[in-house]
Formats: C-alpha cells, sequence, structure tokens
C-alpha cells in the first residue's frame, strides 16, 4: 500500500499525559503511523470546542443537550477546522456518528468507525439505529466505509441498511507477564461515575469485600471510598492488583476497561451489553451476569475471588482471546485493508461522483 495521508476527526482524545480521553483513538493513530500512514488529529483543542468536549467525560452529545445553543458554532468550528486539516488529505477518518456529520463536508472520501459509547444515552449509535435508522443511515450514506468495534454494532448497521460494514474492535496491548494480584484478593471497579455504569450495582455488590473504585463523576457520594480520576499510568497497576474487574454498566460499546482486564489475565464480571459478549464468553473468558442484578453480580465476584484455580483458568482463556479478537499487529492490519478499499472505491468514479 502505498503512503496515505489521513485526517483524523474526533470529539475525544488525551490532552495531556495521562488522560483517558479517547485514548483507543490515540493509540490507533501510533499504530498507523507505525506502518507509514501520515496523520493529522482534528480533536479537541484543534478546533473551538466553547467546553463541551471536556466536560468531565460526560461526553459531548450529553454536552451539547444541556447547552444546544452551542451546537451550531461548535459544528461550524469542526467542518472548518477538518476542511483546512484535509485539504492534502486522501482519506478522512471521524469517529462516532457526529464525526461522521462533520466528515461529509471535508471535501475529502471519509470512513467513520462507531464505538456504540454508552455515555451518549439514547443518541448512542445502537439505540438512534433502533429509533431512527432514516438518519443514521443519512448520515452515513456517503462514508466509503462503516467501521463497527463489536459484533453488535456491526449487526444492528446491517440490519438497518448500512453497507460496506467492517468490524474492527479496539486495540490492546498484551503484557508478556501479568501481576500477581494483592493478598486478600481484590475487586477493581475502573470508570465514570456516572448512571449508566449503574454505580449503584457496584456499590451494593461489592460491599463488605476488598476493591478498589478508580473514577469521578456525579455518583461518587454512593462509592465514597472511590480514589477519583486516576491516570493510565497507576490505572494500569491498579488492574496488575485485582483479581476480579466489574463491570455493571447497562450500556456500552467494547468497553477498553474490559480489554485491559483480559489481556492482563483478569476475571472480568460483567454485564452482556454492548460489543462486551463478543470477548466474554460466560464462564470461560469471564461472567456474564444480567443488568440491574446486584445479587447475579455479587454471586459472580464471590465465586471468583473464592477460587483461585479458577481465576487462573480464566485469565488464561481471557488473555487468548483478546490477542486472537484485538492485538493491535491484527486491528491495524483490518484499519488499513479498509483504508486501501475505500481509497480504490473512488478510483474510476466520475468527476459528480467524487464529489
Amino acid at each position: 500500500m502505498p503512503p496515505v495521508r489521513v485526517a483524523v476527526f474526533t470529539t475525544s482524545y488525551p490532552q495531556h499525559e495521562g488522560d483517558l480521553a479517547g485514548r483507543f483513538v490515540f493509540d490507533l493513530v501510533e499504530h498507523l503511523r507505525e506502518r507509514g500512514v501520515e496523520i493529522d488529529v482534528v480533536g479537541p483543542g484543534a478546533y473551538r470546542d466553547y467546553g463541551l468536549t471536556g466536560s468531565g467525560g460526560a461526553g459531548i452529545v450529553a454536552s451539547v443537550k444541556r447547552r444546544p445553543w452551542l451546537a451550531p458554532p461548535l459544528l461550524s468550528s469542526m467542518v472548518r477546522t477538518l476542511r483546512h486539516a484535509a485539504t492534502d488529505a486522501d482519506l478522512v477518518h471521524a469517529h462516532w456518528l457526529a464525526g461522521a456529520l462533520v466528515a461529509r463536508f471535508a471535501g475529502r472520501p471519509f470512513v467513520v468507525t462507531l464505538h456504540g459509547s454508552g455515555t451518549a444515552g439514547q443518541l448512542s449509535d445502537l439505540s438512534l439505529a433502533e429509533r431512527s435508522p432514516r438518519l443514521v443511515r443519512f448520515l452515513l450514506r456517503p462514508a466509503r466505509a462503516v467501521i463497527c468495534v463489536s459484533e453488535a454494532l456491526a449487526t444492528a448497521m446491517h440490519e438497518i441498511g448500512v453497507s460496506n460494514v467492517h468490524e474492527i474492535p479496539n486495540g490492546v496491548e498484551i503484557p508478556e507477564e501479568t501481576g500477581a494480584g494483592a493478598d486478600p484478593p481484590t475487586v477493581l471497579f475502573a470508570g465514570r461515575l456516572s448512571p449508566e455504569k449503574r454505580i449503584d450495582i457496584v456499590a451494593a455488590a461489592t460491599e463488605g469485600v476488598p476493591r478498589i473504585i478508580a473514577g469521578d463523576g456525579p455518583l461518587r457520594h454512593l462509592v465514597p471510598d472511590a480514589l477519583g480520576f486516576v491516570p493510565q499510568n497507576e490505572l494500569f497497576a491498579l488492574f496488575e492488583r485485582a483479581a476480579v474487574v466489574v463491570i455493571t454498566s447497562e450500556r456500552e460499546g467494547l468497553p477498553m476497561v474490559v480489554l485491559e482486564a483480559m489481556a492482563r489475565g483478569k476475571t472480568v464480571v460483567s454485564t452482556p451489553v454492548g460489543g462486551i459478549p463478543t470477548v466474554i464468553e460466560d464462564g470461560k473468558t469471564g461472567f456474564l451476569v444480567p443488568v440491574g442484578d446486584v445479587a447475579a453480580t455479587r454471586a459472580g465476584i464471590e465465586r471468583a475471588l473464592a477460587d483461585p484455580e479458577l481465576r487462573r483458568r480464566i485469565g488464561k482463556a481471557a488473555r487468548d482471546r483478546v490477542r486472537e479478537y484485538c492485538s493491535w499487529e491484527r486491528v491495524t492490519e483490518l484499519t488499513l485493508g479498509v483504508y486501501e478499499s475505500a481509497l480504490k472505491a473512488g478510483r474510476g468514479r466520475s468527476p459528480r461522483a467524487r464529489g
């Protein structure tokens, strides 16, 4: 594949060392650069975001819903900045449905990655596909390719008539060695302390057991022992200390906390939402429990904490699963393949069609 110039558009991207916002986009950019792709990132800080992209991790959709009068100038700033960055680009790679809207005006062929993020609520990719399929088709119709980070998301796009869909998960590094964990065995929750994460279930299901709560948000009062925001390097150390990682969300895409935990051989107790069942097979690579079920979540945690051999077996299977499905080598190769096919799709079109 000849050298390619790509303008990456995103509404979430790390802005300082240790910042976890959009870290999966940053990591993909770095791995693509290692393969020779020239990338210009258009993210928060490149365009004027009016304070909407850094609102405590709530997500840009939630921020715009609170201050809708800022949506038009925000969109104008995004489009203007992306068009300038894409002047010499071969391709635009936009993230999220909001990114697809901006990329329509970039003046270049584009591909879109859908993440299915839970923070968008009823405006998430999956929810919109169910409630407003015509809107989703409208936003994605001009895209040369649509990348979905999970099988569930790819299936939803196929079902509403979106074409040229590719399932490419978020990538994750697989450490050569894994930590032995703390003694006594400890439960870790890492994430935003917000309603869609069902922090009430986290609080109840982990009461009385050794636990680490890493995160901040509006429901911090439910877990007063929470550490608050934890930078990435410190968060990885917490993964190593944990024996069990718990996720109780009612909406997710393919959360990095799941992939990072599995890559480190940890037993994950999680709800079966979004792309999580793609990587967690109940009883084999982790445990799946119903959304909102305190008793089942507690039972899964206690079962894992009580049986070191079970944790060892599940941890090994979990590492094997993410190595097969989410390794950076695989994710980068698949993404380059999408770029190549997207560029080929434009060759031979008339000027009117390309425009």
